[in-house]
């Protein structure tokens, strides 16, 4: 959301009103769509006007996203949307900039500019797309395809162990961390909700569907009759149980450093603000490739400075100091420290 310290006239939209005139083009079926309908029909509750958010993206299916949301936006270059939002996000802190990307385009090529972005704390809101396959060149494995997975680029099963995209956000210090599935509209829409909320850089996590080069990936936690027994739903201030009639809990045994999963038990009640990673850390541990034990809901929600905030207050410093014309300051900077005259 836009910084507090820059206060924006409400406005009332609706869902058409982000619909733009571009023809939505992804493959029929493809997860991407729900998503797309989720977003147009949360971001009226934001009350910000249009001119007022931006989506950037890097490359990749999910990022068309810009092309179909009635906002500016930025279809960028691979893999670098996180350093080109940080930088419209820290230089106008009234907007409301949103990341849109992919396994492959945040975690390969762009890996290096994700973390940096959750480690500063920017005001972000970044959306990963991950459907555990590169779509847009057609079916090569990806960071995320589980190990020996079968592609056209790894004919006889991957050999590369894979990212937790969760695990790595947290690693990197994020301070809202969330994992959410496209079909769920209902899930999705109050995983954004909160992510919008937060300030500072917010990390979602979509489950999302490949239905040409890797359908049912996610089928596990889908299917109605083996959902329950499998999704772990995260709520704030509630145990952590799920399956039937909750008889599998999430523990955290005495001398073991992480959590597990008991059949029975005390369950641990979720608690997202705890400010040491560590819990977060180890809930992002239980999901595995197999799915077979798969928490969703939001993992992380602390306060800490944002990036944005702290260049504001540099710069606004800097100004009040100086207390001279533009061309004094630019004297002053040109005369500080080791200088020289040329003969």
């Amino acid at each position: 959301m836009a910084s507090p310290t820059i206060p924006i006239t409400p406005v009332k939209l609706t869902a058409k009103d982000f619909k733009s005139d571009q023809e939505v083009r992804w493959c029929p079926g493809c997860g991407d769509y729900a998503i797309l309908a989720a977003v147009q029909g949360f971001m009226p509750e934001l009350g910000i006007p249009r001119e007022n958010i931006v989506f950037v993206s890097g490359i990749g299916c999910s990022s068309r996203f810009p092309y179909y949301m009635n906002t500016y936006g930025m279809h960028s270059i691979h893999g670098r949307a996180p350093a080109i939002a940080t930088g419209l996000s820290a230089s106008r802190p009234d907007l409301s900039v949103w990341v849109v990307t992919g396994d492959g385009d945040a975690l390969s090529i762009g890996g290096n500019h994700l973390i940096h972005a959750l480690r500063r704390n920017v005001n972000l809101k970044i959306l990963l797309f991950n459907n555990r396959i590169y779509g847009l060149t057609k079916g090569q494995y990806s960071p995320t395809s589980e190990l020996g997975k079968i592609t056209k680029s790894t004919p006889v099963g991957s050999n590369d162990a894979p990212f937790n995209p969760l695990s790595l956000a947290l690693g990197a210090e994020a301070t809202f961390v969330a994992r959410t599935i496209d079909s769920d509209r209902k899930h999705l829409q109050s995983v954004l909700r909160a992510a919008a909320e937060h300030e500072g850089s917010a990390f979602v996590e979509i489950y999302q569907n490949c239905n040409i080069f890797n359908d049912g990936a996610f089928e596990l936690i889908k299917d109605p009759g083996t959902r329950d027994e499998h999704l772990i739903r995260l709520e704030q201030g509630e145990p952590i149980t799920f399956g039937a009639d909750n008889r599998y809990s999430v523990v955290h045994p005495e001398g073991s450093f992480g959590l597990q999963v008991q059949e029975g038990g005390t369950p641990l009640v979720h608690d997202a603000t705890v400010d040491d990673p560590a819990y977060a850390f180890a809930l992002s541990r239980l999901s595995g490739s197999d799915l077979n034990t798969t928490p969703i809901g939001v993992f992380r929600n602390v306060k800490r400075p944002t990036y944005d905030n702290l260049v504001q207050k540099q710069l606004q410093d800097a100004q009040a100091k100086a207390k001279g014309t533009q061309e004094q300051m630019l004297s002053d900077l040109l005369n500080a420290g080791d200088t020289w005259t040329i003969l």
